[in-house]
């Protein structure tokens, strides 16, 4: 048997990221979207409400252990806040947690302690390539042994904050086998002009290339790539989440304050009906999610594939939820003034968002 009832230290944590994303981040998420840039002072307040921090042993520099089902807990509330804001927030996750996941006891000591102990940094990850068939397990990037340091050759998308990071996590095929690599600025790595996106405009994401980028053997980290992939799935999952459940409850609360023809819209029976839909689709992904989460927590054998269903399952939803927000608003909805639209630009890019988030 298991539960979700959360801990005492959960519920003060996620206590916590509700009011930061609700005060903080939704107010100001409309405007970084369209002025295409986040505020500084708003993304180091969300660090500073310490959700990595709480999921790092104090040995490396935070304050709790590894948690997957809090990561997921806070994860779905920083996204019904922004999502944007909510990448932006957790964007030194992409370094600190495959370092602690998959690195030596003394990469650890290296590199965590720096990120977690300072203020918001930037430091990041690159995954995601360019190509229609991109697979995490099969990468293009390609790294190859020479004397003491890897060679690494290819190219990668969706980075974030790629123009200012301190150091990258880099993912590429070594001997045919996914493994990761700590890139440190100025090792030679270019970086391309902001990409330009439907969604996440207020997230700064750019395109970078490796050409005979040389790094340290001792930047490997020698880890199973597995584990850090279903994070960022079970990571994926819950801000598809968020979304869908910020364009639900959005939607809902125009539909029982509007009337068309002397009638609330709420009791019109088939959006009554389509709400209820989403609700349900919107409360099934979260419980996989949570499940998903717990399995990781747990070490049990099927927990990369619960978190590919959790991913696959949500990306899905989050389409159809956030669709159906901006029908519940009918014309209004494609009004960029309601955050409908919003949500509906983001949750289409779901299905491609695996590596720019994961607990």
């Amino acid at each position: 048997m298991y539960g979700f009832t959360p801990t005492d230290e959960q519920k003060m944590l996620i206590d916590t990221v509700v009011r930061y994303a609700k005060n903080d981040l939704r107010a100001a998420g409309h405007d970084a979207e369209e002025g295409k840039a986040l505020p500084q002072k708003l993304v180091s307040k969300g660090w500073e409400v310490g959700v990595l921090q709480a999921s790092i042993p104090e040995a490396y520099g935070g304050f709790g252990e590894r948690s997957a089902v809090t990561g997921v807990l806070a994860a779905e509330e920083l996204a019904f806040g922004d999502l944007a804001g909510a990448l932006a927030v957790m964007v030194p996750s992409l370094f600190v947690t495959p370092v602690l996941l998959m690195g030596s006891e003394e990469q650890k000591g290296q590199w965590i302690p720096p990120v977690i102990e300072g203020d918001w940094t930037p430091y990041t990850a690159a995954l995601v390539e360019k190509s229609f068939d991109f697979d995490p397990s099969a990468l293009k990037t390609t790294a190859v042994k020479e004397g003491d340091s890897y060679i690494l050759n290819g190219a990668k998308t969706y980075v974030p904050y790629a123009d200012s990071a301190k150091a990258m996590v880099v993912y590429a095929s070594l001997d045919g086998v996914t493994k990761a690599f700590i890139v440190e600025a100025g090792s030679g790595a270019v970086v391309s002009e902001r990409i330009k996106l439907m969604g996440l405009n207020a997230l700064p994401l750019f395109d970078v290339k490796f050409e005979g980028v040389k790094v340290p053997a001792s930047n490997l980290l020698e880890g199973d790539f597995a584990p850090a992939l279903a994070a960022m799935r079970v990571a994926n999952a819950a801000l598809a989440v968020g979304v869908a459940k910020a364009s639900l409850e959005y939607a809902r609360d125009y539909a029982k304050e509007r009337e068309v023809f002397g009638v609330k819209v709420a009791q019109k029976q088939a959006i009554a009906f389509m709400m209820a839909e989403m609700a349900m689709e919107i409360e099934s992904m979260r419980l996989l999610t949570w499940e998903a989460a717990w399995k990781l927590d747990t070490g049990a054998q099927d927990a990369a594939i619960e978190a590919y269903l959790a991913a696959t399952g949500a990306a899905d939803m989050v389409m159809m939820v956030t669709d159906r927000g901006v029908q519940i608003l009918g014309g209004h909805g494609y009004i960029r003034d309601h955050p409908v639209e919003k949500f509906m630009r983001e949750g289409r890019g779901f299905a491609s968002f695996t590596g720019l988030a994961i607990v």
